[in-house]
């Protein structure tokens, strides 16, 4: 069995490995410019010229892009063009259930080897996914003054609220960050409560930030209960969750709903959410999603047709579920799975 330091460097070989291919994909078969594929990725173009010449020495580039064991570039390439994402990184997982931890490991491995930019990073901090990615993160020098935000406020248990809270300290740790937390529930019962909740300074503090930023980490999931969620507990009632899904709810951001084309829908439930509004997501210069499995296939599938997600880490079979969702050709590696 192998260490955990060699584990911790194979992970970063494979991320090495997956941004040398990228780089080579963007370069040699869609033809960018250095200069492009800096700006898409958000690196210098120094960078990007070290990469291609790393390709070459490897052996990926010769009159084609020979692409390593596991990556599926003519995939990411598809659901890139189709939904007009900048970026798709698919994994191959060895389980439905460890979805969560397996796309978390692979988000913090790649954010290690391309660091997060930007002063004010959005977070979505119950999300199972990236509690991992802010877990397994290798530690980064922060330029400047930085802040790591939540951008919803505390669901489910006390236990989860405290793990969200942990995973928040993290990821600011990680990057060289002040944490800013919302300490307020993340679903109130009424709107006379958010209101009151509203009031508080620091709370209206920390939603004021939530239009300015530079990052944001957005938390996708089913019109219902999902994860360690439970119905009622700190969060939405199995009656309120199928009365949006019977308004044509397809999925939420941040408990916020979207019908199957990615539109806001105008909900009784956004007056109860303590959190990021959709257009303030949408003002966010880089969104970053982190998410897959069968319970998310139609959430996210709403989420890249409304042009929510500039980054996406996701699984192999949800990445051809959107393939196939975007109308694409079939397309597969050549070898079997």
């Amino acid at each position: 069995m192998a260490s955990p330091i060699e584990d911790r460097r194979n992970g970063r070989r494979a991320a090495q490995l997956r941004l040398m291919s990228q780089v080579a994909r963007l370069y040699h078969v869609r033809n960018l410019r250095q200069r492009e594929i800096a700006e898409l990725l958000q690196m210098s173009q120094a960078r990007v010229s070290r990469l291609l010449a790393q390709a070459q020495e490897q052996g990926f580039v010769r009159t084609a892009v020979i692409v390593p064991e596991g990556l599926h570039p003519d995939l990411e390439g598809a659901i890139e063009l189709a939904y007009g994402v900048n970026e798709v990184h698919v994994v191959e997982v060895t389980s439905e259930e460890s979805i969560p931890v397996e796309l978390g490991i692979v988000a913090a491995q790649y954010f290690s080897e391309s660091p997060i930019e930007g002063s004010l990073i959005g977070f979505t901090s119950w999300s199972t996914t990236l509690r991992v990615m802010a877990r397994e993160l290798e530690s980064s020098r922060g330029g400047g003054r930085r802040a790591v935000v939540e951008m919803l406020g505390d669901l489910g248990s006390p236990e989860l609220q405290h793990e969200a809270a942990r995973a928040t300290q993290r990821l600011a740790t990680s990057l060289g960050a002040e944490p800013v937390f919302l300490r307020t529930p993340g679903v109130v019962p009424d709107r006379d409560r958010q209101r009151s909740v509203l009031a508080d300074p620091y709370v209206a503090r920390t939603l004021d930030l939530l239009g300015s930023l530079d990052v944001a980490f957005v938390g996708v999931g089913p019109a219902d209960t999902h994860g360690p969620l439970l119905a009622g507990d700190n969060f939405f009632s199995a009656e309120q969750l199928a009365s949006v899904r019977a308004a044509g709810a397809a999925g939420q951001l941040l408990q916020r709903f979207v019908n199957s084309s990615g539109e806001p829908l105008d909900t009784p439930l956004d007056d109860l959410v303590i959190g990021i509004t959709l257009a303030q997501l949408r003002s966010a210069g880089r969104r970053i999603v982190v998410a897959g499995g069968q319970t998310k296939h139609a959430a996210l599938t709403a989420c890249l047709r409304g042009g929510w997600a500039d980054l996406l880490i996701t699984d192999l079979t949800t990445a051809r579920h959107l393939d196939a969702a975007a109308g694409s050709s079939a397309h597969v590696n050549s070898r079997t799975d």
